[in-house]
């Protein structure tokens, strides 16, 4: 799936790649290590992630459309560019006319500095 491997490193084609329904949702994640996994998210209009308790923090760039983000019942609108940051939360996603968002979920350190 990536275009490229070199020394640890790889290079995704975001806007290229496939993505699956939301009951195939495992399917999405692209990259996935004990640190953090990454997937796509692809929405068509009217679709909608229920909502979800995340004990990860959450990282949403969209890469293309709009969408409605809830995070602990408090809506915020995303846009093509722009990127979200979540510490751990209750989220859900909806969106009118369709978006293809890049999601990253990055485990929360339990250990603190």
């Amino acid at each position: 799936m990536p275009d490229k491997k070199e020394s640890g490193m790889k290079i995704f084609d975001l806007y290229k790649m496939k993505s699956f329904p939301y009951e195939e949702r495992d399917k999405n994640v692209f990259y996935h290590s004990k640190e953090f996994k990454t997937r796509i998210i692809d929405l068509s209009a009217g679709e909608e992630i229920p909502e979800c308790v995340m004990a990860s923090y959450v990282i949403f760039l969209v890469l293309q459309g709009e969408a409605i983000v809830t995070v602990d019942s408090k809506d915020s609108v995303i846009g093509a560019g722009k990127c979200l940051i979540s510490e751990p939360a209750v989220l859900s996603l909806k969106t009118k006319n369709g978006v293809k968002i890049m999601g990253i979920q990055i485990n929360k350190n339990k250990e603190s500095n």
